[in-house]
């Protein structure tokens, strides 16, 4: 039966075979995604404490991701509540946050299990803050916001979703298509079966980055691929229904390589950036505060842009007292400014926070 927008596509074809797929084109932007992505892995290793990327840029893809779906929170909240969400923050800082949460849960599913069905279910489950699982009723429609009129409607019933998603899941590892061209394909399999009554986005987008980790061309999910999905949104979902539309796999896998190569490059400059920084934090601090110097602390102030006394003594660089001493310094020398968030006392690191904003790498 054709594709019809108004009813259900349960009759979703299966993922292409290599052979339909790797064109020249699609190759070459292959090669080009994966030299960008080596790069960026070289450029991370350069920075002693992972946890200063691990901390720092899925929050950054947590934000965009979120936006995605028009969950808008601020890069300053989200980095200020990203330990204590609380009372404080607002309802899109805490779903934003929850998806940073299921992006590192996912991280570390990865040591005992692949990619997997089961994987979305605890994922999407962390994300929207509901204990759901595969859907039983009919999916939401999806609508043109602008005219109102039904865009796509995804296959319905539980048994052939999960028949789709065994589907999925045998493409996945089986498949001998290149990992970043399959990556592309499962993303769009992934969003046109469409398995849960929300979150199908945020998750698809986190299993892309588990995925690439999975598949040894990350070290830990840390490329910001969101960034170019936000910037060329309605792309994103034109090229989307192309697929299903038009069978137009190249210009989709296309866009998705694209992705990749310049969000590698961009997070890339971002670490460069980053690790520049610590050096000359730490050099700084060492010339002019010798007395409270240690490379723990110069480090620990780039784990997160936001630092509390607690941090400090968690570390275990100082008890309660001298790590409000050791904070207090750092920001009269203009490392770091000192804020009042109710009762607690935050210690911001500003050109840091200014390197995590979406702007030029400085």
């Amino acid at each position: 039966m054709p594709f019809r927008s108004d009813r259900s596509y349960n009759d979703l074809p299966p993922p292409p075979a290599a052979r339909d797929v790797e064109t020249r084109d699609v190759l070459k932007a292959c090669i080009e995604a994966r030299v960008a992505l080596a790069d960026m892995r070289g450029a991370g290793m350069l920075i002693p404490n992972q946890a200063v990327l691990i901390n720092s840029i899925p929050l950054l893809e947590a934000q965009a991701s979120s936006e995605i779906e028009n969950i808008v929170t601020t890069t300053d909240r989200l980095f200020r509540f990203a330990n204590d969400p609380g009372e404080r923050a607002d309802p899109a800082t805490k779903e934003a946050l929850r998806y940073r949460t299921a992006l590192h849960q996912g991280f570390l599913m990865l040591a005992t299990r692949p990619v997997s069905t089961t994987m979305a279910v605890e994922i999407c489950r962390t994300i929207t803050g509901v204990a759901l699982d595969i859907r039983s009723t009919a999916g939401t429609a999806l609508v043109n916001d602008a005219t109102g009129a039904t865009v796509y409607t995804p296959p319905m019933g539980v048994d052939l979703l999960r028949q789709k998603l065994a589907e999925w899941e045998r493409y996945i590892h089986d498949d001998a298509t290149d990992p970043l061209i399959r990556m592309a394909i499962m993303h769009y399999q992934f969003e046109a079966i469409h398995p849960f009554a929300d979150g199908n986005g945020r998750t698809g987008r986190i299993l892309n980055l588990l995925f690439l980790v999975e598949q040894g061309l990350l070290d830990a999910p840390v490329l910001y691929l969101s960034r170019h999905i936000i910037r060329n949104r309605a792309d994103y979902y034109r090229l989307l229904l192309r697929v299903t539309t038009d069978a137009e796999w190249q210009e989709w896998i296309l866009y998705i390589l694209r992705a990749v190569a310049e969000t590698a490059r961009w997070t890339k400059a971002k670490i460069e950036s980053i690790n520049d920084l610590l050096e000359t934090t730490a050099q700084n601090v060492r010339e002019r505060l010798p007395k409270i110097y240690s490379r723990e602390l110069a480090e620990l102030v780039f784990v997160q842009p936001y630092c509390r006394i607690g941090d400090v003594v968690e570390a275990g660089i100082a008890k309660r007292q001298s790590a409000s001493v050791y904070l207090k310094a750092l920001a009269k020398i203009g490392v770091l400014e000192e804020r009042k968030a109710g009762r607690d006392k935050l210690f911001i690191n500003p050109a840091l926070l200014r390197i995590l904003s979406d702007g030029p790498a400085q």
